[in-house]
């Protein structure tokens, strides 16, 4: 099904589900979904940003996923759905599978409920479906504050990731993930995969290569802008990096075999595994190590001889942005947080490849 067969509600249709009638021009065929716990917080701008679309959602579906503090109460102010499963469901994926057996659109949004999107984000995400083998779109994410340490590195490596890793990987029609903050997906085709899988710490990955192995395509919509609240601190930090740590080994192991039949996907979780293992191993131990046996203080400028690499398209992407002073104070705090991804990760990878100890527990990560 593309985009012209897909039926818009035109101004003036009521929307029965979250109480309000629309003002803007036409509905977008797309319900969305917000899991949520304990958000009470930010929620309000999740939704409020939905409703300020261009062209705004059939319909929210809020997915109270037993808070303990007023996420429901504030959600049913602003007007939308609320559903509540009788238990926990432990993961961000099982509040979406709750709700998705309602979604009566052919096209569905999965949002986290700490992230807010610009006001044409939907618009420009339905552009992707024109072709009909897409069944999954993302857009470009950028932290919403950018304050403390640890949000001034993430801004950084959001600005390289989307602006290069993500180009180059859209090119070759192979993102490596639809991000799990703000994605756009075919209802039916995310129905046939059993929807959101919990099988593992990352869903949004699961389900991306769970796509491409049953000839499916995700495309990356740069001009789809949402913002998250990214970790403001080491202990929101670590949880998140945990976890996203232990969900990608996780992936890499399920899907390992699928992945060797797709050339170019293949070829970018290798280079990550290795970006994320043996160069981590060299960054932290090796050079530091050589540089005394050695006596050689010039080895360690191996930990500079990339900046140039980095910094080029992260000041390209910040000066068309109009944050080139922005980018630059926050390069120092990307490559801090470089050097505790690299520690996390390899502790992910040998907790789960070496010992066998898989990490199950979903903490949120801010």
């Amino acid at each position: 099904m593309t985009l012209t067969s897909i039926p818009i509600r035109r101004r003036g249709a009521s929307h029965k589900s979250s109480r309000r009638v629309w003002t803007g021009e036409q509905l977008a065929p797309v319900t969305v979904i917000v899991p949520a716990y304990n958000e009470a917080a930010s929620i309000a701008d999740t939704i409020r940003s939905l409703y300020e679309q261009t062209v705004p959602p059939h319909e929210i579906i809020v997915v109270d996923d037993c808070s303990t503090d007023g996420t429901a109460e504030v959600a049913r102010g602003i007007g939308v759905t609320v559903m509540r499963p009788p238990a926990n469901t432990g993961s961000k994926a099982g509040a979406q599978n709750f709700a998705l057996r309602l979604v009566r659109t052919p096209l569905c949004i999965a949002i986290d409920a700490d992230t807010v999107l610009a006001p044409d984000a939907i618009e420009r995400l339905l552009t992707a479906f024109d072709r009909p083998e897409v069944s999954a779109a993302c857009g470009f994410v950028l932290p919403r504050r950018v304050r403390t340490l640890w949000e001034r590195g993430r801004y950084v490596e959001y600005l390289f990731a989307f602006t290069f890793y993500k180009q180059i990987q859209d090119y070759y029609d192979r993102p490596l993930i639809s991000s799990g903050c703000f994605s756009m997906y075919r209802t039916a085709v995310l129905r046939q995969h059993g929807g959101w899988p919990s099988r593992t710490l990352a869903e949004d990955m699961d389900l991306t290569w769970s796509f491409y192995q049953t000839g499916h395509q995700v495309r990356f919509v740069p001009e789809a802008v949402c913002y998250p609240i990214e970790p403001h601190n080491f202990r929101f930090m670590s949880r998140q990096l945990r976890r996203w740590s232990h969900g990608f080994v996780q992936n890499v192991k399920l899907h390992w075999r699928g992945l060797l039949r797709i050339p170019y996907l293949r070829s970018a979780v290798a280079v990550s595994m290795w970006d994320a293992t043996i160069a981590s191993v060299i960054y932290l131990l090796i050079l530091p190590v050589l540089a005394v046996v050695l006596a050689n203080p010039w080895i360690l400028l191996g930990y500079v001889i990339d900046v140039p690499a980095l910094a080029i398209p992260v000041m390209a992407a910040a000066i068309s942005r109009r944050e080139a002073g922005r980018a630059l104070a926050s390069l120092p705090a990307f490559f801090l947080l470089r050097t505790v991804n690299a520690v996390f990760f390899l502790r992910a990878a040998f907790e789960e490849l070496v010992r066998g100890r898989s990490l199950r527990v979903y903490q949120k990560g801010h």
